[in-house]
């Protein structure tokens, strides 16, 4: 971790590529936490500018359209309330009054959410609220509404409760900090009596951190996939040498600790994490522990692929990542062996190889503070991410044995579905937004609140489109917002395509689809924009291909009245059903 003189320096200098802004605002002083955010996102190579509000003025700055705040522009406002000071505000009450604190702060905080929607693009870090036990009831505080534990508590407890009901509110977990450091270093009471700062400086950085992976998943860098190795990562021991019965797993030597991981691991396979077996070993070897042992906990079902060879680890991660259609940069590799490793790491600088700890029993417990899979959505898709992917690799061995890809497209019976946006799917579309890189025309970043404000806006017209064929339903894979811009006219605000699914027709059926809705509006013109980022270039001429007449450098307009269908196999459903 980062130091807090490493941060703060760091803080002076200025980084290069795309700005992003993040306003702070506070009611204690916030200076040492806007200077290490600022100083963590330069030193980690992301062009942050952070704008400080003044001390304890969050209502002011809010309340106010004509404010600092809101002059900043910022892309994200960060609120934090320290206990410290809601404690002040807590022993001012009369005793009787106590008990309905926590629900006053709550109301506060939502009218802050409120003002923020109302009066700024700004995407909202709420922080959350790190504990004290003032021991005025002893343990028996817990039980008591009338003390500060109790409240702060429930403060906490109504703070997760609101945010999973409301899009657009991005949580930063102050208290699992503190847990993971213990109150000693977390908290530094001469500081805060000299100059109202609660939080220790050694542990800035760690808050810093918090912040910075937020935005990090917000602005779609987020991983998607972990490649792991069998021996000795998966279980203890070598499955070709010991066999099967010799293996720890379980109850057997230190099985409870590849266990624990294995639980963890399928906790992130249930959440849309694919994961992937990358192993040195004859197949039927590697295989059969996940066929034959009552103590595994991942089966095969679990893994979106299995390569398991004699190969270079370097060559068959990059099968992997080829056949899954996913960055480089998405990938985690996790491996106990230092050699393999750093083989993968100097061959694959894009993946992520944590430098795993000498003993298993710390394997989890490191994994897990490297906070790898932070992410700023979750759908329900998402559980079912590793079936989409091993019925894509069912198609790509029938694709084989076809003579034409004409052939093959007509035998997969491909039924396409679009339509307008709806709450239902809200969720999927705003994380398409957030997470699309590659077949994303101009990469635009949009939240649940956004895309809602959108679908209830007349000047835009969306639609999101789902894909099915013989193998199984790839769901949700495409999304375009076009907007109004004159009565004739139509700019494709966004287009961004699921790479699962590319050249199937899928991007004629998604054209054909948006130019009837167009002429429906009563459009005769489509405007459309390719911006170029480090990782579309695989779309830099799709709107060529798709019979765009190129106006400018990456400008593109559709004359209506001259545009032909284009072909696909993809039949249409209707709403009704109706192909």
């Amino acid at each position: 971790m980062y130091s807090f003189r490493e941060l703060t320096k760091a803080a002076k200098k200025e980084t290069e590529g795309k700005e992003y802004r993040l306003a702070v605002l506070g009611n204690c002083a916030t200076q040492f936490l806007a200077q290490t955010i600022s100083g963590y996102a330069h030193l980690e190579g992301m062009n942050l500018k952070v704008h400080d509000a003044d001390y304890n003025q969050i209502e002011a700055q809010l309340i106010d359209p004509g404010s600092e705040t809101y002059g900043f522009d910022p892309d994200y406002i960060l609120l934090y309330l320290a206990p410290d000071k809601l404690y002040e505000e807590f022993m001012e009450l009369k005793a009787d009054e106590r008990s309905g604190f926590a629900d006053s702060v709550m109301q506060r905080l939502s009218s802050f959410w409120d003002m923020i929607s109302g009066r700024s693009k700004a995407e909202i870090l709420q922080m959350g609220f790190s504990e004290i036990d003032d021991r005025a009831f002893g343990n028996f505080g817990n039980r008591v509404p009338v003390s500060f534990n109790y409240q702060l508590r429930k403060l906490n407890w109504l703070l997760e409760e609101a945010e999973s009901k409301r899009a657009g509110i991005y949580p930063v977990d102050l208290l699992s900090i503190q847990i993971s450091l213990g109150n000693e270093r977390f908290y530094d009471p001469v500081l805060y009596y000299n100059a109202k700062v609660n939080i220790a400086l050694d542990s800035w950085g760690y808050v810093a951190r918090q912040v910075y992976e937020v935005t990090r998943a917000l602005q779609g860098h987020v991983k998607k996939c972990v490649v792991l190795d069998l021996d000795n990562t998966l279980w203890g021991g070598v499955i070709g040498d010991d066999g099967l019965a010799g293996i720890e797993i379980g109850e057997l030597g230190r099985g409870h600790v590849f266990t624990d991981l294995q639980l963890w691991l399928k906790q992130l396979k249930d959440r849309g994490i694919l994961l992937a077996v990358c192993s040195k070993n004859n197949e039927d070897t590697a295989k059969e522990p996940f066929l034959k042992h009552e103590e595994m906990v991942l089966r095969l079902s679990d893994f979106a692929i299995f390569v398991a060879n004699w190969e270079d680890k370097a060559s068959n991660i990059r099968y992997i990542q080829q056949t899954l259609n996913i960055g480089m940069d998405s990938l985690v590799f996790i491996d106990d062996n230092p050699f393999e490793r750093n083989l993968v790491r100097s061959m694959i600088p894009e993946i992520c190889v944590p430098e795993l700890p000498n003993d298993p029993a710390q394997y989890l417990s490191f994994l897990q503070g490297c906070n790898l899979f932070e992410t700023a959505s979750y759908s329900s898709e998402d559980a079912d991410r590793t079936g989409m992917y091993q019925a894509e690799a069912k198609r790509r061995e029938s694709e084989a044995a076809f003579a034409s890809m004409d052939d093959y497209l007509i035998s997969l019976d491909m039924e396409g579905y679009a339509a307008p946006f709806d709450e239902l799917h809200y969720p999927r579309i705003a994380q398409l937004t957030q997470r699309s890189n590659q077949f994303n025309l101009r990469t635009v970043r949009y939240t649940e609140e956004d895309i809602a404000r959108i679908a209830s806006d007349d000047k835009y017209v969306t639609l999101y489109y789902m894909l099915k064929d013989k193998f199984g339903d790839h769901g949700l894979v495409s999304v375009v917002i076009m907007e109004r811009t004159t009565d004739e006219e139509f700019f494709i605000d966004t287009w961004l395509m699921s790479c699962r699914v590319l050249k199937r027709g899928m991007e004629e059926f998604i054209i054909n689809r948006l130019v009837e809705e167009a002429v429906y509006k009563g459009a005769k013109r489509i405007k459309a924009e390719y911006i170029p980022t480090p990782k579309n270039k695989m779309v830099e001429h799709i709107y060529d291909e798709m019979g765009f007449d190129c106006i400018g450098e990456g400008l593109y307009s559709l004359d209506i009245d001259k545009f032909n269908k284009l072909k696909t196999y993809i039949i249409e459903v209707r709403q009704n059903g109706q192909r």
